[in-house]
């Protein structure tokens, strides 16, 4: 999953940087408003993307990975419903 969610990142970013010199280097020539536009929809990207990337998928175990406390780790699991197999 993580490898789908960075090539989804480098592809949003890519589409930003596209906008942004496909707006100044040709749109601006025929419609300066429509250069602009294409630059404020550009601006919106980076924080989606950013947000993409770093979602936490259902299996992902990001902040909650097993700390090595038995007691904390099973008061955890109790809490978020998981069972874990017995040690």
């Amino acid at each position: 999953m993580y490898a789908r969610r960075r090539h989804i990142y480098f592809v949003m970013m890519g589409t930003c940087i596209g906008l942004f010199v496909l707006a100044w280097g040709l749109v601006r020539l025929w419609s300066v408003p429509a250069a602009v536009g294409m630059c404020v929809f550009a601006m919106v990207i980076p924080p989606v993307a950013a947000m993409v990337a770093n979602r936490r998928g259902p299996d992902d175990r990001w902040w909650d990975d097993p700390s090595g406390d038995e007691q904390s780790d099973d008061w955890w699991d109790e809490l978020d419903g998981k069972k874990r197999p017995p040690r």
